[in-house]
């Protein structure tokens, strides 16, 4: 593998990608709830992070790569998104395995109890390559195209997007680039505000449908972070990391706007947030400067453990989801244990990084020859 200096990574987006996924982890924990009601959902948008993550992916791989491909191959390309990625979404299969025999439930997974071992092992494995599984494979349910480890939907998206990018769009002028993502733009737009359910909510089965939401979520966050790093109009500001915190927060924890009869006002929303708020955040954290030791702190324990939380943390919800349904268990009772779960991601998954994912990684850079650190600017 070419030997490429490492670039300075943007501090702050890595603690901004922790911010949004604990905030996914809340979302998740409240999620359970709401009686499968989007309308009463506590932390509203919590499932905005996922683009926001698709956005901030977008932004620090044009950074990381866009200046090196005349010393690079594309399948160098892939090896360092593999080296990155790839050992932690096996380690999420593996966690998914484990817990899914803990996660019965007469009401809400009603298969689990009489799954044959083998199944599950053969789920964990065709996991562990983020290829979707067919129904016929199906060990949960929920018709999920990892229904070990759910959120695994969007690691096989990123993938997509970075092929993409590494086969075409990387060749494209700021003009051309533009054009495709006000396209993006006007597809997300389209389907958010004329689309059945005014919110993105979706892209996780193996079906027409929920494939056209996952593409609709993709396309336009992550090739516009392309294109805003690419034109380099970055804010600067005094204490980002606390101002792109307190936005991030206030855009997934707004209620729902309109009802069942005018989704299209949500849909609005969350075409604005995707469009304009989290173009402005990326331009803000990655302008802003991290000028004492206590945000240098956060920021780097946020970033270290901003994937690892993410791919984690669902079979954990899986189990807490049954045990709420099966015994009735109000908000009220239900949140200490909630705040435990919480808990328990954030030490799972920074257990999962200091004693698997990093001397994983290092181990592979030196496996394939690589003389570069993982790319800290990359942690898409």
């Amino acid at each position: 593998m070419t030997d490429i200096k490492p670039k300075k990574h943007y501090e702050i987006l890595d603690g901004l990608r922790g911010v949004a996924a604990i905030l996914v982890v809340t979302f998740h924990i409240f999620e359970t709830f709401n009686g499968g009601n989007r309308f009463k959902q506590i932390i509203n948008h919590g499932y905005l992070a996922v683009d926001f993550f698709f956005l901030l992916s977008g932004f620090v791989v044009a950074y990381a790569y866009d200046d090196r491909w005349g010393k690079m191959t594309q399948w160098e390309f892939y090896k360092r998104r593999l080296i990155r990625l790839q050992p932690m979404v096996v380690m999420g299969m593996i966690i998914g395995a484990i817990f899914y025999y803990f996660q019965a439930s007469d009401i809400l997974f009603p298969m689990i109890a009489n799954m044959e071992v083998w199944k599950v092992i053969v789920t964990m494995v065709i996991g562990f390559t983020l290829l979707p599984i067919p129904p016929s494979l199906e060990i949960r349910g929920w018709g999920e195209m990892h229904p070990l480890n759910g959120p695994a939907w969007s690691l096989f998206f990123e993938y997509i997007a970075n092929i993409l990018y590494a086969l075409i769009f990387r060749k494209f002028s700021n003009k051309v680039l533009s054009v495709f993502v006000l396209i993006f733009a006007g597809l997300l737009v389209n389907y958010l505000i004329f689309g059945p359910k005014g919110d993105v909510i979706g892209g996780w089965s193996l079906n027409l449908e929920q494939m056209n939401i996952g593409f609709t979520r993709l396309l336009y966050p992550f090739f516009a972070g392309v294109l805003l790093c690419r034109l380099g109009k970055l804010i600067h500001l005094k204490g980002a990391f606390w101002i792109c915190s307190i936005l991030i927060a206030i855009v997934l924890a707004l209620p729902r706007f309109g009802d069942e009869n005018s989704l299209w006002i949500n849909g609005l929303y969350e075409s604005f947030c995707i469009i304009l708020v989290f173009p402005l955040i990326v331009a803000i954290g990655a302008g802003g400067q991290i000028k004492n030791a206590f945000s240098a702190k956060i920021c780097k324990l946020l970033g270290d453990i901003s994937y690892s939380i993410y791919i984690t943390h669902y079979p954990l919800i899986y189990w807490y989801t049954a045990w709420v349904v099966d015994n009735k268990v109000s908000l009220e009772d239900g949140f200490l244990p909630g705040i435990t779960l919480l808990v328990a991601a954030i030490v799972l998954a920074f257990v999962c990084l200091k004693l698997y994912d990093e001397p994983v990684r290092n181990w592979l850079q030196k496996k394939v020859g690589s003389k570069v650190q993982s790319d800290k600017v990359a942690k898409a």
